[in-house]
């Protein structure tokens, strides 16, 4: 429960708004403490956006997860819009987003989900447009068809210096990185 809430970018507390499950609630159950009754466990669900078979892994017969645009987590913010487009599922260690930045438009503002969890690395793909990535102060540029790999919980983020929108997708592997 732990790794889905953080992989969503929330604190206990939010998921605690989200649900309606108090935080030392939420703190007990991630930590193993205590098990939840069937009704707080079916609001945890609700509050990671799952069914409460999902949460409790009682889909895992099903082996095709299917995420149709018009019901994907979106947002948006300063010229940045991006989607999700894998499904929060238990245990994925892997997020896949598409990424369209204004001319003019970074990603990485202060409202932005902070960086990601030791180890993970993402790769992104510039779909169209010209791309700069930084790195830790290290300027990386990218043009259409372009891919690049880094250590994601380092300082980065995006810029779009051209004269039109860019798009790329972004896939974060979370804590695979060794050595």
């Amino acid at each position: 429960m732990r790794a889905l809430r953080e992989a969503m970018g929330f604190s206990l507390r939010d998921l605690g708004e989200r649900s309606g499950v108090s935080a030392p609630m939420l703190s007990q159950v991630e930590r193993g403490e205590t098990s939840p009754t069937l009704a707080v466990a079916a609001k945890i669900a609700a509050g990671l956006e799952l069914t409460l078979s999902q949460l409790l892994r009682l889909d895992e017969g099903e082996h095709v997860a299917v995420s149709r645009a018009g019901d994907r987590r979106t947002m948006e913010r300063g010229g940045h819009r991006f989607e999700e487009l894998t499904p929060p599922l238990p245990g994925q260690r892997a997020d896949v987003s598409l990424h369209t930045l204004d001319a003019g438009a970074t990603t990485g503002g202060r409202e932005d989900p902070p960086m990601h969890e030791p180890g993970s690395r993402e790769t992104a793909v510039v779909l169209s447009g010209t791309l700069a990535l930084v790195v830790d102060g290290t300027r990386h540029e990218l043009n259409e068809g372009d891919s690049v790999t880094f250590d994601a919980d380092l300082p980065h983020h995006f810029e779009n210096e051209g004269e039109g929108p860019t798009r790329f997708l972004a896939v974060i592997a979370a804590g695979l990185r060794r050595g």
